[in-house]
C-alpha cells in the first residue's frame, strides 16, 4: 500500500497543475483529493547508508498570481517516524518560512499566505525537519526542498525605447534596412508561449514593413521622394503568445526621416534677366543678382555660376554668395557708354556635387540670358596718358614750352576742357600751363644741380562743370648743360722744405665738377699764365683727372719768402668748356734730413693749438685785479649803508627813505636842483593857500630862479595857477601844492598840520586818551616833545 502511495505522489508532482489554498481543516472541491506529500525519512544526505526511500522528488509547484480568497495550499510534509499520536512536530525554515510560507506543525501541511509573482522570485528553497515534542530532539535529519513558481502570461511585451528615430536616403530601393526594434517579455521563455513575441506594423503602410520575428523595419515603396514628403511615423506592435488570440501586446513609435540626395538639378525661374549699370560703376562692384532654384538641401543645393558666352564675357564676372546661393554679377573692366552701352551674357548654374545614380534625371545645370544696359553719366575729362614724362635743359629760356598734356571729355557732349597746375605740387611756381591747349612752359630758371626732378600735377576740368575734373602726374627731368667749372676737390695747403731738391713732388691735386658727364669727366690742369714762367714750382697733368706740384729749384728760404700762392687753372672737356682758377698755398718750412717738417709759419695749423705761459700769467693777473675791484666796491657800498639817514633834526632831506619824519622840504638841495619848482609869482601875489592854516605866514625868502629848464618851470606854473583858481580843488596835499611844502617853502607847511616851526604850539597829549590803537603815535610825538625840551 505504501508503494502505491509513493508512486502516486511521484506522478502527480511531475505534472504542472494548479493547487488551491485550503484551510487546514478542509480541502477545496473540484480538484483531485490527492495530496502532495513530502515524506521525511532517514535517507538524507547526512545518512547515505540507509537504503529505505519513501519519496522520489524534492520540489513543489505553485502558479503565480493566485487570485483566490483563501491561502493557497502548497503540499504536505510527512515523516516515517510519525505514528499519528501527535508526538512529532514539523518545523519549516528557509526562504519565506513563517511569513510567506506557513506549516501546520502537527500535520505538516504547507500553505502560501501571499500572492506570488514569478518575475519577482521564481524559486524558494526551504528546509523541513521533524522533532520530538517531548524531548525537542530531531527524529529526522533536516531535509531541503524547493518550491517553484509556475509562470502565467501576466506581462505584456515592452520595447527597449519608447520612440525610435531613424533616417534613410530618399529614393532608396525597396527592402532597404531602416532600423530594428526590440521588445522583451518578462514571462518565462521556457514555459509555454508567454514570452514568445511577434512583431507587426499598425501604421506606416504601404511605405514600410516589419519582419515579424526580428523587428527589422524595411522600405516597402519604391522612389520615396524627400521633396514630396520628408517625415514618416510608423507604429510597431509586439504581441506575445506567438501572436495568438488572447496574448498581450505593446507598441512603439518609429520616426523615419528621408535624407536628401542630389536628385534635383538647378533651375532658373526665368530665362532672361535685365540689369542697368552706370558707366562710372567701380571695378568689382555688383551689377545684379541671379538665382537658380534647387529643391535639394545642404551641399546638394550648392550652386556654382559661370558666364559661358556673350559679348561681355571679359567685361563681367560672376561669383556665388554662399549664404543665399545667388550669383552676383560684378564689373571686371571699366564701362564706357560711348563705346558700348549693351552687353548680353549667358549665365550657367551647375551643381558641384552630382550623384551618378540620378544622372538619368537630366543634366544638373541650367542657363539664363542676362542683358546689362550701360547708362551714361557725366564723366570727368580723361587724359591721353596715365602719366607724362618730360625733359628740359637747365639753361632753357624762360617761357619755353617743354611739353603738352592732352585731355578731353569722354561724354558725347565733348565739353571743352581747361588746364591748370596744382600749386600744392609746384609751390615755387617754376612751371605754368596754357589753360586752353595744355602746353607746359617754364616761368623760373632751372638748375639741375639744385633739383633734378620736378613732379607736378596737372588738373583738367570741364569749363561748364568745373567739379568734373581729373588729375595726371607730370614728371619733368632737368637735363644737364655744362654750366659749372671744375674746382678742387678740397682746399689744398701744403709745405715745401727749405732743403728740398728740384723736381720733388710736394702735392697731388684732384678736381670735381657739379655737372653730369655722360662719358665721364676729363679735367686738364695747368699753371695760370702769370705764374707759368716765374713760378718756383711746376705743375704736371697726370691725364687721369689728377695733377702733381713739383719743386723747380733746390733749396728755399723761409726767411725770404715764407708762403707761395700757386694759381692753377682747371678746365673740363665738355661743350662749352668751363674752367676755373684755384690757388694752392705752399708754406716754406724747416725739415730734418728725412723731409719731416720741424717748424714753419704753418705751425699753428699743423700742431695742436695751445697757450703760452706768458698768456696764462696775464689772464690770471686780470682775474685777480677784477676780484679785488669787486671786493672794494662791495666794502664801499656797505660803509655807505651804515651812515645815518637823518644826521640832525634840521637836516631834513626830501628823500623817500626819510619821509617818516616831517620837515626837510626843499632845503635838501643836494639830491637834485629844485630851483625849477619854485614859484616866484607866489611872493608877489601873496595869495593864501587853502590847504594850510592861515595863522602865521612867514615871508618867504627870495631865491634866484634857474633860467635853464624853463620848459619844466612853465609847465609847473601853469598847473599851479589852474589849481589855485579852481574852487572845486580839494584841500589836501597834491603835486599841485608840492612847490610850497616844507620848511623854507613859501607855503611853509607840508600839510594841514603845523610845520616844525609851530610844533611848540601843538599839544598831542590827547592822543594818550584815544586808547591802545593810538599808543604808538602818542609815544612818537611825546618823545619828540621831550627831545625838543631837552
Amino acid at each position: 500500500m505504501r508503494t502505491y502511495h509513493c508512486f502516486w505522489l511521484l506522478f502527480w508532482a511531475g505534472q504542472p497543475h494548479q493547487s488551491f489554498l485550503t484551510p487546514l481543516s478542509r480541502r477545496t472541491s473540484g480538484f483531485p483529493e490527492k495530496e502532495k506529500v513530502l515524506v521525511l525519512s532517514g535517507n538524507s544526505r547526512q545518512n547515505l547508508h540507509r537504503s529505505k526511500r519513501s519519496w522520489m522528488w524534492n520540489q513543489f509547484f505553485l502558479l503565480e498570481e493566485y487570485t483566490g480568497t483563501d491561502y493557497q495550499y502548497v503540499g504536505k510534509l510527512h515523516s516515517d517516524q510519525d505514528k499519528g499520536d501527535g508526538s512529532l512536530k514539523y518545523i519549516l525554515s528557509g526562504d519565506g518560512a513563517g511569513d510567506l510560507f506557513i506549516i501546520n506543525e502537527n500535520t505538516g501541511d504547507i500553505q502560501a499566505t501571499k500572492r506570488l509573482d514569478r518575475e519577482e522570485k521564481p524559486v524558494y528553497i526551504l528546509r523541513a525537519q521533524a522533532i520530538n515534542r517531548r524531548t525537542g530532539r530531531p527524529v529526522e535529519p533536516e531535509s531541503e526542498f524547493i518550491i517553484k513558481i509556475h509562470d502565467i502570461n501576466d506581462n505584456e511585451p515592452m520595447f527597449t525605447k519608447d520612440v525610435y528615430n531613424a533616417s534613410i536616403p530618399e529614393m532608396s530601393d525597396v527592402g532597404t534596412f531602416v532600423v530594428q526594434v526590440t521588445a522583451t517579455d518578462a514571462d518565462d521563455p521556457t514555459y509555454g508561449n508567454s514570452a514568445k513575441v511577434v512583431y507587426s506594423i499598425l501604421q506606416g503602410q504601404p511605405y514600410f514593413s516589419v519582419e515579424s520575428e526580428t523587428g527589422i523595419i524595411k522600405t516597402a515603396l519604391l522612389n520615396m521622394d524627400r521633396e514630396n514628403r520628408e517625415q514618416y511615423q510608423v507604429v510597431i506592435q509586439a504581441k506575445d503568445m506567438g501572436g495568438q488570440m488572447g496574448g498581450l501586446s505593446g507598441t512603439t513609435t518609429v520616426n523615419i526621416t528621408l535624407t536628401d540626395v542630389n536628385d534635383n538639378p538647378p533651375r532658373f525661374p526665368q530665362s532672361t534677366y535685365q540689369f542697368r549699370a552706370p558707366e562710372s560703376t567701380p571695378l568689382d562692384s555688383p551689377v545684379g543678382r541671379v538665382k537658380a532654384n534647387d529643391a535639394d538641401v545642404d551641399e546638394n543645393a550648392e550652386i556654382e555660376y559661370s558666364i559661358t558666352e556673350g559679348d561681355g564675357y571679359d567685361m563681367f564676372g560672376i561669383t556665388t554668395d554662399k549664404d543665399t546661393q545667388e550669383g552676383i554679377i560684378t564689373v571686371k573692366k571699366a564701362l564706357d557708354f560711348e563705346s558700348k552701352n549693351l552687353y548680353i551674357l549667358k549665365v550657367e548654374a551647375t551643381n558641384p556635387h552630382v550623384d551618378p545614380r540620378f544622372l538619368y534625371l537630366g543634366p544638373f545645370k541650367d542657363s539664363a540670358t542676362v542683358r546689362i544696359q550701360v547708362e551714361d553719366v557725366d564723366e570727368p575729362p580723361m587724359f591721353s596718358r596715365p602719366a607724362y614724362i618730360m625733359e628740359v635743359k637747365e639753361d632753357v629760356p624762360l617761357n619755353s614750352v617743354i611739353g603738352t598734356v592732352t585731355a578731353q571729355d569722354p561724354d558725347a557732349a565733348k565739353n571743352p576742357v581747361k588746364y591748370s597746375v596744382d600749386r600744392h605740387t609746384d609751390m615755387d611756381r617754376v612751371f605754368n600751363i596754357n589753360s586752353g591747349n595744355g602746353s607746359i612752359f617754364t616761368s623760373k630758371p632751372l638748375d639741375r644741380e639744385t633739383l633734378l626732378w620736378h613732379n607736378i600735377t596737372v588738373i583738367a576740368a570741364e569749363i561748364n562743370n568745373p567739379k568734373q575734373s581729373s588729375r595726371v602726374p607730370v614728371f619733368i627731368k632737368v637735363l644737364d648743360v655744362n654750366d659749372n667749372a671744375p674746382e678742387f676737390a678740397m682746399f689744398y695747403e701744403t709745405f715745401v722744405c727749405e732743403n728740398a731738391k728740384a723736381e720733388q713732388l710736394i702735392q697731388t691735386l684732384s678736381a670735381v665738377d657739379k655737372d653730369d658727364s655722360y662719358n665721364g669727366h676729363q679735367f686738364s690742369f695747368s699753371l695760370a699764365p702769370e705764374a707759368a714762367g716765374s713760378s718756383n714750382f711746376t705743375l704736371q697733368d697726370n691725364r687721369d683727372n689728377t695733377a702733381g706740384i713739383f719743386t723747380r729749384k733746390t733749396r728755399y728760404n723761409r726767411h725770404e719768402t715764407s708762403t707761395y700762392f700757386l694759381p692753377v687753372v682747371i678746365a673740363d672737356n665738355d661743350y662749352p668748356i668751363q674752367s676755373s682758377t684755384e690757388t694752392v698755398t705752399i708754406r716754406v718750412c724747416a725739415c730734418d734730413h728725412r723731409g719731416k717738417m720741424l717748424s714753419c709759419n704753418a705751425e699753428a695749423l699743423i700742431h695742436p693749438t695751445g697757450l703760452s705761459t706768458g698768456a696764462l700769467i696775464a689772464i690770471l693777473l686780470c682775474i685777480i685785479i677784477l676780484l679785488v675791484t669787486v671786493v672794494l666796491f662791495a666794502a664801499l657800498r656797505r660803509q655807505r649803508k651804515k651812515e645815518p639817514l637823518i644826521i640832525s633834526k634840521e637836516d631834513i632831506r626830501d628823500n623817500i627813505v626819510s619821509y617818516n619824519d616831517e620837515g626837510g622840504g626843499e632845503e635838501d638841495t643836494q639830491a637834485f636842483d629844485i630851483g625849477t619848482l619854485r614859484n616866484p609869482e607866489a611872493i608877489d601875489d601873496n595869495k593864501l593857500r587853502r590847504d594850510i592854516v592861515p595863522e602865521t605866514l612867514f615871508m618867504p625868502r627870495r631865491t634866484a630862479t634857474a633860467r635853464d629848464n624853463t620848459d619844466v618851470r612853465d609847465f609847473i606854473n601853469q598847473r599851479l595857477k589852474e589849481n589855485d583858481t579852481d574852487p572845486t580843488a580839494p584841500p589836501y596835499d597834491s603835486l599841485a601844492t608840492y612847490a610850497y611844502e616844507g620848511n623854507g617853502s613859501v607855503a611853509e607847511s607840508l600839510s594841514s598840520l603845523e610845520s616844525v616851526t609851530t610844533d611848540g604850539d601843538q599839544d598831542y597829549d590827547y592822543l594818550s586818551d584815544w586808547g591802545p590803537r593810538f599808543k604808538k603815535l602818542a609815544d612818537m610825538y611825546g618823545s619828540m616833545d621831550s627831545d625838543r625840551d631837552s
